[in-house]
């Protein structure tokens, strides 16, 4: 068995023909959603192609690469994990992810949050542009918010938030 950890390969091999739009795809070297794929065949002795067309999921940078559709390719394990924000004075609020409970404030452009066992987490940047500053008001305003990451390939990064439900 292989866990998903410290010292755990950020990615698994997959056969380029079991790719699907929509799933994920490691192209130079980036974790990237795969946006468009086609297959073609290249001549009379050789192998189908897959042309693979996908957005890094940090970046959102467009990417290409080709590949026979029986080599295998590297799969990023990309997890997303949902992060309670609120104030350093308030308490902490438990949610259904059994091991994460969120205490945060915002510094210096990142997130401070800390993990149900008390362990500090200050590495995830509040995200820029429009994102970042909904985060920033809402957060000003008062309101409590869950905060969705995604993460791989070592790499973590905001990409959502919701106002967190009342009264828990």
């Amino acid at each position: 068995d292989f866990q998903a950890g410290s010292g755990a390969s950020h990615t698994v091999p997959a056969q380029c023909s079991t790719l699907r739009k929509n799933g994920f795809v490691m192209i130079k070297g980036r974790p990237c959603k795969i946006i468009d794929m086609s297959t073609s065949k290249t001549g009379k002795h050789g192998h189908a192609k897959v042309h693979l067309i996908g957005t890094d999921i940090f970046t959102s940078k467009k990417l290409e690469d080709i590949s026979p559709s029986t080599h295998n390719m590297d799969v990023p394990i990309v997890t997303r994990t949902e992060y309670q924000l609120v104030r350093p004075s308030a308490r902490c609020l438990s949610y259904s992810i059994p091991e994460i409970v969120i205490q945060v404030n915002i510094d210096d452009g990142f997130m401070n949050l800390m993990i149900q066992d008390g362990t500090p987490k200050d590495d995830v940047r509040l995200p820029e542009g429009d994102l970042g500053k909904e985060i920033e008001v809402n957060f000003e305003d008062g309101k409590d918010l869950l905060v969705t990451c995604v993460s791989a390939c070592g790499e973590e990064q905001a990409v959502s938030f919701k106002e967190a439900p009342k009264g828990t």
